[in-house]
């Protein structure tokens, strides 16, 4: 074949010209593959080891209440061992001079915990050993929570009405990650020692969890036999997804990351198109040549994109072995920074996703350059012409679009977040159109300010502004490239300083203080005498709080009804009133009367109920307490959880419930300097009470979600690393045409250092006008994340905007620089004389 022929024959001239299509390609596809490698290896690392993040091979949980015979004899007989444990929280209390007190995760185990693992205790020591009673009975604490109350071993401090004596810290729970998000550090001590406490009462919110170590078992067919319980509120998990709730965030934040590398590899595609268009432009004479020697434009276009492709493989090989080597390179400080095990390693998966996405991105990108060499005509040969300048054939910008939307059908369906692929998918699309428009608009404008009058007299401006709108202008490659990697850099900055503005600054102006929960009802009324009494409390509100779990909708599994909906994902708060909410909180439906005890009514939260696919006159069955509910949507209720307000999504008849063992749910607003006074009063009357401070809550969340923008951050970085490999090669393949102006600038009488000043200023406008458009980008992204995904206030935040257009400007300027030395050293009349 005589285009494989003379493809073969251009390759052996070496990769000139084509090292930062290479660099460009490797970079995205190995930033994709990295991410993905990373996923995965926590997802096998999951499954691997799910039995012991469990605590055993299968676990049943109940709310409210322990297991009963039947619930314990099924598991006795589907299994080797049994172990018990119980969690909650509470306040531990340690009396010195000044009562210290500190919000704790309890958990009460038995003799058998835990099946599998062993806990890391500080002096090593048994289990048994730790939490044994002697003169009191043992406990283990979280460092973090011993620092806080200054608690050493040996040291005594109190659970409810309980002392205990401080025997370990805890350096290691095996378990802990499958016990999801905790308000406080980790508190563990004997079932035995909690008998005592009065923390278990009726109505108190706790878990009761039995861990079932079955190995070998099958674990599906175990689950279908659990099914028998759910109408008891019994919940099944196993190790097949031991901490689902990190399996959930693996998964989609690392769906996120492959879609910020996406634009990555956006940016390096239109470094590949500008590394093929600077490479065919040095080809013109050849493709001329072949022209007159009575070659076909589809045996020129072949012959480059042989080439072409053969060096789109070689990229994406880089890539894939970068991508799959650097998790291995960083396994031990990924590791070290996880909660769970992660079994690094090498995962076919991510990198065929990431040489998907970089094989179409190449294709995407280099096709339009490709198809302009059949608008090179023989002529170019003996003119001074470059050709190609026009549009390819409408055949090949079909190709394009189809190929554009076969990679964002491969991202929506690889991502596992469609909306969110979607969302990124328009953005990038958004964007590279607006950098492209306002490339154009930069050039255009550039072009008539070097003719106004203010650039009169001023050499190096003119000459610079002259440079950036005429003719081979590095303005598209820069704006295109450095504009969209600051861009993503420019949203994540907003996103995250919204974010900390949103949680650390708007919310406690409006959020309570206090949330006080395991009131007992004839407690109730001496609470509120002190909270209400105080004059340093604006408002006091409350509700009875039980849990319960939602089983059936309309008759029929919640699940088949509502899907992984998060309403029906565990036990949930519900609560009953009597007479109705202020009436602009009915959004449909009607309340029942007060007094009303017919048959059990509820009112649903309308934005969940529009989720699930819930409609007024519809049935709902919960399980509480054992116990079966079920009732009539008969009114939907605006419930709004960003005020850090009361709010459930469940709420019945106060019928309904009548009888139910229960506690009592409290929000208190009061003055900061009030706030420790107003614990102490209320945790010394009241052992069993337990207050979580609304600012420590939100300080945990201010935490994770600066972890989630640090590695949104280091993809972002990556984004924009490749962007300055695009400024690179766009600098480099543009030193050819600076040569020869500083020889005719040189040939004029222009000094060294005007012609210097004239490409700083080029390099520094077009970093600063990338800057500006990415600020614009990033903004408009920023908007559109906050207020359709996050749903809250955008703010607008200068520093990172003034930050990007800083570096931006600093970024070209430096390369720019970097390829200035040569035209200036070049002398005038050897580059004259090449050009004749």
């Amino acid at each position: 074949m005589i285009a494989l022929r003379l493809a073969r024959r251009e390759l052996r001239g070496g990769l000139k010209g084509f090292r930062v299509f290479l660099a460009c390609l490797a970079l995205g596809v190995a930033a994709i593959a990295g991410v993905g490698s990373v996923r995965v290896s926590l997802q096998e690392g999951l499954a691997r080891e799910g039995a012991v993040i469990l605590g055993g091979d299968a676990e049943m949980s109940f709310t409210y209440r322990f297991a009963d015979d039947d619930e314990r004899a099924f598991m006795a007989s589907i299994s080797q061992a049994v172990s018990e444990t119980v969690d909650f929280r509470s306040m531990a209390v340690v009396d010195r001079d000044l009562v210290e007190r500190g919000l704790t995760q309890v958990r009460g185990v038995d003799a058998a915990w835990p099946l599998y693992g062993a806990a890391g205790l500080e002096p090593p020591m048994a289990v048994a050993d730790a939490l044994a009673i002697r003169d009191l009975p043992g406990a283990i604490m979280a460092p973090l929570l011993a620092d806080r109350l200054a608690l050493s071993v040996g040291d005594t401090f109190r659970l409810g009405t309980q002392d205990f004596e401080l025997r370990a810290i805890l350096v290691d729970e095996p378990d802990g990650a499958s016990s999801g998000f905790g308000l406080g550090p980790r508190t563990i001590v004997s079932l035995e020692g909690l008998a005592g406490s009065g923390l278990l009462e009726p109505g108190t919110l706790f878990e009761s969890q039995y861990r079932l170590r079955a190995p070998g078992a099958d674990l599906a067919a175990l689950e279908m036999q659990a099914q028998a319980f759910e109408e008891t509120g019994a919940r099944w998990r196993d190790a097949r997804n031991g901490a689902p709730g990190v399996a959930r965030f693996v998964e989609r934040i690392g769906s996120f990351l492959v879609l910020v590398g996406l634009a990555g590899l956006a940016v390096g595609g239109v470094g590949v198109s500008a590394a093929v268009r600077a490479y065919l432009e040095g080809k013109i004479a050849t493709i001329a040549t072949l022209k007159t020697l009575g070659a076909e434009g589809r045996v020129i276009f072949a012959v480059y994109f042989i080439q072409v492709g053969v060096l789109t493989v070689v990229g994406i090989a880089m890539g894939l072995v970068l991508g799959a080597l650097a998790p291995i390179a960083f396994g031990p400080l990924i590791e070290a920074r996880l909660p769970v095990p992660v079994a690094i390693g090498v995962y076919p998966g991510p990198l065929l996703e990431a040489a998907l996405y970089g094989g179409l991105t190449a294709l995407i990108f280099t096709l339009w350059p490709l198809a302009r060499t059949e608008q090179v005509r023989a002529a170019a040969l003996f003119r001074d012409v470059s050709g190609g300048a026009g549009w390819p054939r409408p055949l090949f910008l079909f190709i394009i679009a189809g190929l554009v939307a076969v990679l964002v059908g491969a991202a929506v369906w690889l991502s596992g977040v469609p909306t969110l692929a979607l969302g990124t998918a328009a953005g990038l699309i958004f964007a590279l159109a607006l950098l492209a428009g306002s490339a154009w608009g930069i050039r255009a404008l550039a072009r008539r300010a070097s003719r106004a009058r203010f650039a009169r007299g001023r050499t190096a401006l003119r000459t610079a502004l002259g440079a950036v709108g005429g003719p081979g202008s590095e303005a598209g490659s820069v704006v295109l490239s450095l504009g969209l990697g600051l861009a993503v850099l420019a949203a994540v900055g907003q996103i995250d300083t919204n974010l900390r503005n949103s949680i650390q600054s708007d919310l406690p102006e409006v959020a309570p203080s206090y949330f006080f929960v395991d009131i007992q009802p004839d407690q109730l009324a001496e609470f509120l005498e002190r909270v209400e009494g105080d004059p340093a409390v604006s408002r006091v509100d409350t509700a009875p709080m039980l849990r319960g779990i939602i089983t059936q909708i309309n008759g029929q599994r919640a699940a088949d009804v509502a899907g992984d909906h998060w309403v029906i994902r565990g036990d949930r708060g519900l609560t009953y009133m009597d007479g109705p909410p202020p009436p602009e909180e009915i959004v449909a439906g009607e309340w029942w009367p007060e007094g009303y005890d017919g048959p059990p009514l509820i009112a649903f939260a309308a934005e969940e109920a529009g989720e699930m696919g819930i409609r007024l006159g519809d049935t709902i069955t919960m399980n509480v307490l054992g116990r079966d509910i079920t009732g009539t949507i008969a009114a939907l209720r605006e419930v709004s959880f960003e005020n850090a307000r009361i709010g459930f999504v469940v709420t019945m008849n106060a019928a309904a419930l009548a009888g139910a063992p229960h506690t009592h749910i409290a929000t208190v607003y009061a003055e900061e300097a009030a706030e420790a006074q107003l614990l102490r009063d209320v945790a010394g009357a009241a052992p069993n009470i337990t207050a979580i401070r609304v600012r420590d809550a939100l300080d945990q969340v201010a935490e994770a979600l600066r972890g989630i923008a640090q590695a949104t951050s280091y993809a972002a970085s990556a984004t924009l690393l490749t962007g300055f490999v695009v400024l690179i090669g766009a600098a480099a393949a543009g030193e050819r045409g600076r040569v020869f102006e500083a020889a005719v600038l040189k040939t004029l009488g222009a000094s060294r250092a005007t012609i210097l000043s004239s490409f700083a200023l080029r390099a520094g406008l077009l970093g600063a006008a990338a800057g500006l458009v990415a600020i614009a980008v990033g903004a408009i992204g920023g908007w559109a994340v906050m207020t359709f995904v996050m749903e809250s206030d955008y703010r607008f935040e200068p520093f990172s905007a003034l930050a990007i257009v800083i570096g931006g400007a600093l970024a070209t300027l430096i390369s720019g620089l970097v390829f200035a030395w040569k035209p200036l050293a070049s002398r005038p009349a050897r580059v004259l004389r090449a050009r004749e």
